[in-house]
């Protein structure tokens, strides 16, 4: 039992500190990792890819209070861009993970992993936005967080991978777009979370230690080391120079976009 409990620490380190550096809620990681590890413990195939997604949503309720709270302390945070943002990524997140079963996720992968490989892309070569481009009305933003929750909870890739690009198109700040987009994962995983555990509550077969999808030991020791490492990420990148932040960032989505792609085949 104890190699399990290294591994979901272990991953909750990695998560926590890019979540903290990148604004990202971590899901990207997480689930390849817990797919791994709960196929390894035996959990049945059919449920394996709704428990990691579920499960990682969950850590990142967490993760993402200790990586704003971090965020906060160098004011990196634009409360007003959450506040807009915040309903619709509450209603998208959690409709897609209701219809999580229902919606053919193969073209939806192929066209976000595209999607990324050109974001990355403007990142790398630091395109930059028209001066005069602002943010939307709150409609527009309501409609943005929509998109955003909604992609993020179905594919459990994290807002941060549409938040930051978003956001640093308005002409946002990067770094102020990570820390905004870092409050905004709250939403994210809370609906989303709800969402799996609602839909698992009807599944059978699932192991002991369930919640709906959510697996409770994996959630409470990432919780826990992720919480811890996110403040390390968060002081970093406001200590660290624009443009590293930048490519970091783009190679994160060029491997998600990667990833995505490759799942396909």
């Amino acid at each position: 039992m104890s190699e399990w409990w290294i591994a979901y620490l272990a991953i909750g380190l990695i998560a926590g500190f890019l979540a903290g550096l990148l604004g990202i809620g971590g899901g990207a990681i997480m689930v390849p990792m817990l797919v791994f590890v709960f196929a390894a413990k035996g959990f049945p195939d059919e449920h394996l890819m709704h428990l990691s997604v579920a499960t990682a949503l969950a850590t990142i309720v967490f993760t993402s209070i200790s990586s704003v709270r971090a965020h906060q302390r160098f004011d990196a945070v634009e409360w007003s861009i959450v506040r807009a943002m915040a309903p619709g990524i509450v209603a998208g997140a959690f409709g897609a993970a209701l219809a999580a079963g229902l919606v053919p996720t193969r073209p939806l992968m192929a066209a976000f992993g595209l999607f990324m490989f050109y974001t990355a892309t403007q990142m790398l070569i630091d395109v930059k936005p028209r001066p005069g481009r602002s943010l939307p009305p709150p409609a527009g933003l309501f409609a943005a967080g929509a998109v955003i929750g909604g992609l993020s909870s179905l594919l459990a890739v994290g807002g941060a991978f549409l938040s930051v690009p978003f956001l640093s198109w308005c002409n946002v700040p990067i770094k102020r777009a990570i820390g905004t987009t870092a409050a905004n994962g709250f939403p994210i995983a809370l609906a989303g979370s709800v969402g799996y555990i609602v839909q698992g509550l009807r599944a059978e077969g699932l192991p002991p230690g369930s919640f709906g999808y959510i697996y409770l030991p994996a959630l409470a020791l990432i919780a826990v080391t992720s919480m811890l490492a996110a403040p390390f990420g968060a002081r970093l990148v406001h200590r660290a120079p624009i443009r590293p932040v930048r490519i970091t960032f783009a190679v994160l989505l060029y491997a998600v976009g990667a990833k995505l792609l490759a799942s396909l085949w």
